[in-house]
């Protein structure tokens, strides 16, 4: 019976899967290149109403799908500065009369800054990658948290992590600040799972490996990690992620399907987290 029911559950999330975010409100950070469009095009797509926040010129193509145009509202703002999120919210609920749940994308690399290895580390490097991976997700968790208790509705927040918080790969991602801060976007996203769910308010995050991105140009450019990555994310052929490997994992944890799922960590990340990966001589 039990295995019964199982089966028409889950057959009812996938006969409904292109509405498991109807009458859903979705605040993206990050929302308007990279992992964050794809997520906002899935989103729309689920049937929700997103607000994506980007930096200024990254919505430009983005405006052109008439999907998008109807969905989704583009803002630009740093995900560093608290208000940007703060003001995402607030326009979430002026334009589309609801806030149900959020999705921080926005981070990036700070090896152009000074990140590294630890004894090359700058106090520049530590500082940007901190402020632009942790101190963001800070930002708009709290923005979301504060409005949910106010609307007293529960809602979700998903954040994105990395692999390199638990898994490191130290001959080809040695960014010690960007690791630091990923695994203190883990932690903060357990403690507040914890902390809230009496109130319903669900906290989860998404561990991707490598993936094609304008922020991972360098690596997904570079002969020796493309070898490398055959072997350490072996699924599907052995290939650099795509943006669009995350979406149905990203709108299963932000849907009501997920109700109740809260504190996880889900690796989408072709096998990284259980393979040796192979370093070319």
């Amino acid at each position: 019976m039990q295995n019964r029911l199982r089966g028409r559950t889950l057959t009812a999330i996938v006969e409904t899967g292109a509405a498991l975010l109807a009458d859903k409100v979705v605040v993206i950070i990050g929302g308007t290149s990279g992992l964050g469009l794809s997520a906002t095009k899935a989103c729309a797509a689920a049937g929700a109403k997103v607000v994506a926040v980007g930096l200024p010129g990254e919505d430009a193509a983005s405006l052109a799908d008439p999907l998008l145009a109807d969905a989704c509202l583009f803002a630009t703002g740093d995900a560093r500065d608290p208000a940007t999120a703060e003001s995402a919210v607030a326009e979430a609920l002026k334009k589309f009369g609801g806030f149900h749940a959020l999705y921080h994308v926005a981070g990036g690399s700070g090896r152009a800054h000074g990140d590294g290895p630890l004894d090359q580390l700058t106090d520049d490097g530590w500082k940007f990658s901190v402020d632009l991976n942790l101190t963001t997700v800070f930002n708009s968790n709290r923005a979301a948290a504060r409005q949910f208790l106010k609307q007293g509705t529960g809602g979700a927040v998903l954040n994105i992590t990395s692999v390199l918080a638990f898994f490191p790969s130290p001959t080809y991602f040695a960014t010690h600040a960007y690791a630091a801060a990923k695994a203190g976007v883990i932690g903060m996203t357990r403690a507040a799972a914890a902390h809230y769910a009496p109130k319903n308010i669900r906290f989860n995050a998404i561990s991707p490996a490598l993936v094609d991105t304008p922020m991972a140009a360098r690596a997904v450019n570079d002969p020796a990690i493309q070898k490398f990555i055959r072997t350490k994310q072996p699924l599907d052929g052995g290939r650099v992620g795509r943006a669009q490997d995350l979406d149905a994992a990203v709108v299963f944890l932000l849907s009501d399907a997920a109700r109740f799922v809260t504190g996880q960590v889900l690796s989408v990340d072709g096998g990284w987290s259980v393979s040796d990966g192979q370093v070319p001589a």
